[in-house]
């Protein structure tokens, strides 16, 4: 099964999915969707309850659903109890609330979103702009956003190419280049920001989101020059690429006599920005 890992938004709440290429269909982490349905910051004593009285009653939903590893709000990929959109509709039956019908049609449009997408790419990149755009972010963010993507998707292409396994490895090679230009690990930065579940890359400043995307963008560099055939070779690598980003943001620093990492998440600054532009 080819696998690809996406968190989508529903009325701003995260519900973690995997796409299977093979089945070209949607697995969805079932905890995410009752956290939505019943508007609960975890779904998972609900899903408890709930699993165990379909069990009772003799529902096939209970013991058809599977599980994956899923990143969790600790950053740390997690089996999750997850099921197909046709299960999903099963199960919202299951469960009385109001977002019931909406999350439906939110997830029949989910597929056909994501079809539209493998036969054109551009799609996603439209889709991408029209959220950030309805967020409120500026031109210059977006831009700059955009193309954190395309470096940060050229990094892990050269990551698998070393064999570096997706999950695991992948974050803690991140959290060594988050570590060497910002001082803190990714955790750690989500902390300093106030975030929770939200994206770390989406809370950035635009100057952040530069060094961030010079950190990155130099591992690939050195990587594909030094061509690690082990973990730890890139893990070394990840330290080099992160260090020279974080000289840099130490210069300017220095020079501009202001701090880079910034506690500002993007929901301060964009209600800051909204505050200014009434007064």
């Amino acid at each position: 099964m080819t696998k690809k890992d996406a968190v989508q938004l529903f009325e701003n709440r995260r519900v973690r999915s995997v796409w299977d290429s093979e089945a070209e269909k949607w697995y969805v982490s079932i905890v995410d969707v009752i956290g939505v349905l019943t508007n609960s910051v975890d779904g998972r004593k609900y899903w408890n309850k709930l699993k165990q009285r379909l069990k009772e009653e003799g529902n096939e939903l209970a013991t058809s659903c599977h599980q994956l590893k899923m990143r969790a709000s600790d950053g740390k990929m997690r089996l999750t109890d997850v099921a197909g959109v046709e299960q999903l509709f099963r199960l919202i039956q299951s469960i009385p609330s109001p977002k019931a019908e909406p999350f439906k049609q939110w997830l029949a449009q989910l597929g056909r979103e994501r079809l539209e997408e493998m036969d054109d790419p551009e799609q996603g990149i439209e889709r991408l702009l029209e959220y950030y755009h309805r967020k409120g972010y500026s031109e210059a963010w977006i831009n700059q956003r955009l193309k954190s993507i395309e470096v940060r998707k050229e990094l892990t292409d050269e990551w698998e190419k070393r064999g570096i396994q997706k999950g695991q490895e992948f974050a803690v090679l991140t959290d060594l280049i988050t570590q060497g230009w910002a001082g803190m690990t990714t955790r750690q930065y989500k902390q300093y920001k106030g975030l929770k579940t939200e994206s770390l890359r989406d809370n950035m400043t635009n100057l952040e989101l530069v060094l961030n995307m010079l950190a990155e963008a130099t591992t690939t560099e050195i990587s594909k020059e030094k061509k690690p055939k082990t973990v730890a070779h890139s893990r070394k690598i990840a330290k080099q690429g992160g260090k020279i980003a974080g000289n840099t943001r130490k210069e300017i620093e220095e020079t501009t006599g202001k701090k880079i990492v910034s506690p500002l998440n993007a929901g301060k600054a964009l209600k800051d920005l909204g505050d200014g532009e009434n007064t």
